[in-house]
C-alpha cells in the first residue's frame, strides 16, 4: 500500500514539472492561469463527478453509503474549522491565522484526491465517488464558513454561491444519473468521452500549480513557519482526527479508509482564490498549497500505512 501510494503522489507531482518548465522558460505566462483554471473547473470538475457515477454499479448500499460519507466529511470538516477558530480566536483578527484555520480544513480533494483513492483501491469504484460528495460538502464551506474565515466578516458570506457551483450542481445532477442507472444505458461513446475530459482533471490541476510555483521565491517557500504550521495541520492533524472518528463506528473500511486519505490530501487551491479575491495574505495561501503539495509525497504514503 506504502508503494502504490508513493509511486501515484509521485506522479501527480511530477505533472507539475512541464506547468514549471513552460513559465521559466516564457512559453507559458501566469497570466494564463484563469483561463486553465477556468476550464478546469467549468469542464473537467463537471465531468468527472458525472463519470465517477456512471462507473458506479447501482444499489442502494452504495447510495446511502455515498449519503452518509457526504454527512460524515462534512461534520469532520465543520468540526475541525470549529476546533481551530476556538484555539484561535484571539487572533483572528490577524489574516495570517485565519488561513491557517481554512488551509487546515479545505483540501484537493478532487484533482488529487480521486485518482489517488482509485488507484488504491481498484476493485471499489465507490471510492471515487466518495470524493466527490466529499467535494461537494466542502464547497458548501468554501462559499459560507471558508470565506468568513478569510476575510472575517461575514457579509462576504454566500449561500448562492455554496449551492450554485461546478462541483456542487454535478454532485445534484450525477444522483438522479445514478439512481436511474444511467451508467448501463448511456451511449459506450458518450460515456468515453465524458470519462477522457475527467481523467483530465489532475494533469491540469498540477500543470496550474507547477506554473504557480514558477512565479514564487523558492526561499520564501520554505521557510514561511506559518505555512508549516498549516501545512501540518492539514497533512497530519486533520486526517488522524478523521479516521479517528470513523473508528468509533461501523463504517466500511473502504469508507474509513478513504475519508483519511482525502482528509489527508494537499491544500486546495480555492484557498488562494479566496485570498485574491478579498486581499487577504495571498503569499501565505500560495505557500501553503505549493508547499503541502510537495510535502504530501511523505505524508499520505506515512498514512497509507493504516491501511490494512
Amino acid at each position: 500500500m506504502f508503494q502504490t501510494t508513493f509511486l501515484n503522489v509521485l506522479l501527480a507531482l511530477l505533472y507539475m514539472i512541464p506547468g514549471y518548465a513552460f513559465c521559466k522558460l516564457k512559453k507559458v505566462r501566469p497570466e494564463h492561469l484563469s483561463t486553465m483554471s477556468y476550464i478546469l473547473v467549468y469542464f473537467c470538475t463537471p465531468c468527472m463527478v458525472v463519470s465517477s457515477f456512471l462507473e458506479l454499479p447501482r444499489s442502494m448500499e452504495n447510495l446511502r453509503n455515498m449519503m452518509l460519507f457526504f454527512v460524515f466529511s462534512l461534520f469532520v470538516q465543520i468540526l475541525f474549522f470549529v476546533i481551530l477558530y476556538l484555539i484561535l480566536r484571539k487572533k483572528q483578527k490577524e489574516g495570517v491565522y485565519r488561513i491557517m484555520n481554512v488551509g487546515a480544513v479545505l483540501g484537493n480533494v478532487g484533482f488529487f484526491g480521486l485518482p489517488l483513492i482509485k488507484s488504491i483501491f481498484p476493485d471499489n469504484p465507490e471510492v471515487a465517488c466518495y470524493s466527490c460528495v466529499f467535494v461537494a460538502g466542502m464547497n458548501l464551506l468554501v462559499f459560507t464558513i471558508g470565506t468568513y474565515g478569510v476575510t472575517g466578516d461575514k457579509k462576504y458570506i454566500s449561500l448562492k454561491n455554496a449551492i450554485l457551483n461546478p462541483p456542487f450542481v454535478s454532485f445534484l445532477v450525477s444522483l438522479p444519473l445514478y439512481y436511474f442507472g444511467a451508467g448501463e444505458w448511456i451511449p459506450a461513446f458518450l460515456k468515453g468521452g465524458i470519462g477522457v475530459v475527467a481523467h483530465m482533471t489532475t494533469p491540469m490541476c498540477m500543470l496550474i500549480l507547477g506554473i504557480r510555483l514558477a512565479t514564487v521565491e523558492l526561499k520564501k517557500l520554505f521557510t514561511n513557519r506559518y505555512a508549516y504550521l498549516t501545512v501540518a495541520l492539514k497533512l497530519l492533524v486533520f486526517p488522524l482526527l478523521g479516521f479517528g472518528l470513523s473508528m468509533l463506528f461501523p463504517l466500511p473500511d473502504t469508507f474509513r479508509y478513504s475519508l483519511l486519505i482525502l482528509c489527508g490530501t494537499p491544500c486546495a487551491s480555492v484557498i488562494l482564490a479566496m485570498a485574491e479575491l478579498h486581499g487577504s495574505n495571498e503569499d501565505l495561501a500560495a505557500n501553503c498549497i505549493l508547499l503541502s503539495t510537495l510535502l504530501s509525497i511523505v505524508t499520505l504514503p506515512v498514512l497509507s500505512f493504516l491501511i490494512r
